[in-house]
């Protein structure tokens, strides 16, 4: 099996064109273990209202031919706040798509696919389903749609009008592909698909994905991108070691838990961001514009 390109870089590079819908679609559509076709791919970056206002910045975002928005999510590095992330990802994707004269029963159905390869939280699984329920405090029963408002809505469940999210815990798969999904997420954390392998999308994903297809230039900037993800994940665990000792030595003298936050704030500071900055000459020299090298390391 030839080594493949990550998903990370296919979305940004290889996914959004439309030729290639079905690969996306097949993914889509394993996660959420029902057929979706993509319409279109909208733009992953909204405008900020005022100057204290937060982007909504997110890899992908997908519009499927029932109106649903997906956004799709990649993320290599812990984030301790990143299940608030994602609320944020999901409550700006209802605000920013609904006109201010429209019904609120024009506000769409957002579902929020993570690929993380980190821990978040505390589980044993490595797939995460989360939605919205209403049960009775008194009774335990499920508040239910009552006929006339599953005609209103379109929906059979309550749960089906708000967001929902998927966890996929790359890391935390056993290499062990026990259905079509998991196929997918072997993908996800080898880079390579088996020949046995039969999901929706991973077909096409094997032929596109293929680095030895690249031309020359792009194969130097997708492997300094690759080194750059590489440094920024070394760097802040290095860091965050070098910090507790400098900090350890420096508590000495100004208290042990002083000196540990002193320590760790300085010496992830000054490593980080000579790491960042080695990373961002690289893949400038290797033909990438700053402002997309800029976007790619997240600065």
């Amino acid at each position: 099996m030839s080594k493949l390109i990550r998903f990370d870089w296919a979305m940004k590079k290889l996914l959004r064109s439309k030729a290639n819908f079905n690969i996306l679609a097949g993914f889509i559509s394993e996660v959420l273990r029902e057929d979706i076709t993509i319409l279109e791919i909208l733009d992953s970056e909204s405008n900020k209202e005022d100057a204290d206002a937060k982007f909504n910045r997110v890899d992908m975002l997908i519009r499927d031919s029932s109106g649903a928005l997906v956004i799709i999510e990649v993320q290599g590095i812990s984030e301790p706040d990143y299940l608030l992330r994602m609320l944020f990802a999901t409550s700006k994707a209802v605000t920013e798509h609904i006109a201010e004269g429209d019904d609120y029963a024009e506000v769409k159905k957002v579902i929020s696919i993570n690929i993380v390869y980190f821990d978040l939280g505390h589980g044993n699984d490595y797939v995460y389903r989360g939605y919205t329920t209403f049960y009775g405090l008194h009774t335990g029963d499920e508040l239910e749609l009552n006929d006339r408002q599953k005609g209103f809505y379109q929906r059979d469940t309550i749960a089906q009008l708000y967001p929902e999210y998927y966890i996929l815990k790359v890391n935390q798969f056993d290499d062990v592909a026990k259905n079509t999904l998991d196929e997918w997420i072997y993908f996800l954390k080898n880079e390579e698909i088996p020949e046995s392998f039969t999901a929706k999308g991973l077909e096409e994903a094997k032929q596109l994905f293929d680095i030895m297809r690249m031309k020359k230039d792009e194969r130097a900037v997708y492997e300094s991108y690759v080194e750059a993800l590489r440094t920024k994940s070394s760097l802040i665990k290095g860091n965050y070691r070098y910090g507790e000792i400098t900090g350890r030595i420096e508590g000495l003298a100004q208290g042990r838990e002083e000196g540990l936050a002193i320590g760790r704030e300085e010496g992830l500071a000054a490593g980080f961001e000579k790491g960042l900055h080695d990373s961002l000459q690289r893949l400038m020299a290797n033909g990438m514009s700053e402002a997309e090298a800029r976007r790619l390391l997240g600065l």
